[in-house]
């Protein structure tokens, strides 16, 4: 990032492309050595012959609250690890195992306030907090996540939005054969969060719910009705951000 910082400052357009990308591109021209030099080549035969998109990169300001939000998500694996270990864990350490799960809560609690101070001392960030919070089954954590891992929530299409979260059903057929659709890819952190998002919009969206329910009665399989929502949810969220308009969900069930 410090690089990609620096190069925008002085104005040089730059693109963040995932490193599979780069090393499938490789493999597809006959590139399998891999050296500094090699590299080097292969990406700048990669931009000249893709030519990736340019994204909008993240201020000072998003860095740092996705670089809080990514410590969140540190400290809440690391409390889960603790309590799965003390659960099997001998009774010589079961005292220690306690004392550091409650160290972390502690500075769970702490991050929190952080992330929440930080977002209500700006005033464009806490309009666009209070519009994703409208939405009933967003919550801070969501909120937040969004706002710092999607800088183009509102400002591309809903396909592109779902594609680059992860959430688009990509096809896998050929000739005759028709594969089932799957989801890969994207950005797992906003995944993770749309996931417990839908969990609770299926039970209390109005919207979502429904919705929810008509894909289970036509056969679908959870983990598929979840996806959908998921993107659904997505789909909607980038139409609030668009119009800067509150949820309203008597209009959208028209």
């Amino acid at each position: 990032m410090a690089v990609v910082n620096a190069l925008a400052a002085k104005a040089f357009p730059v693109v963040v492309v995932n490193a599979r990308q780069i090393r499938d591109f490789a493999k597809a021209i006959g590139k399998l050595a891999k050296t500094d030099l090699l590299d080097a080549q292969v990406i700048a035969h990669f931009a000249e012959a893709v030519r990736p998109p340019l994204r909008p990169l993240k201020d000072d300001q998003t860095q740092r609250l996705h670089a809080l939000n990514m410590r969140r998500r540190q400290l809440v694996q690391m409390i889960r690890a603790e309590q799965n270990r003390l659960i099997t864990a001998p009774r010589w350490t079961i005292k220690t195992i306690k004392s550091h799960i409650a160290w972390l809560k502690k500075d769970l609690a702490k991050i929190d306030k952080e992330i929440s101070n930080f977002i209500k001392g700006s005033p464009i960030w806490r309009e666009k907090d209070a519009i994703l919070q409208s939405f009933k089954g967003i919550g801070s954590v969501t909120s937040s996540t969004l706002l710092a891992a999607v800088p183009e929530l509102g400002n591309i299409n809903s396909k592109q939005l779902s594609a680059l979260v992860g959430v688009a059903p990509l096809n896998r057929d050929s000739g005759l054969f028709r594969g089932k659709r799957t989801v890969w890819g994207g950005r797992e952190n906003v995944r993770s969060v749309l996931y417990m998002a839908a969990m609770t919009a299926i039970r209390f969206n109005p919207v979502i719910q429904p919705f929810y329910k008509r894909l289970r009665d036509a056969g679908k399989p959870h983990k598929v009705a979840i996806t959908a929502c998921m993107r659904k949810i997505l789909v909607i969220l980038n139409s609030m951000m668009k119009n800067q308009t509150y949820w309203m969900p008597t209009i959208l069930e028209k």
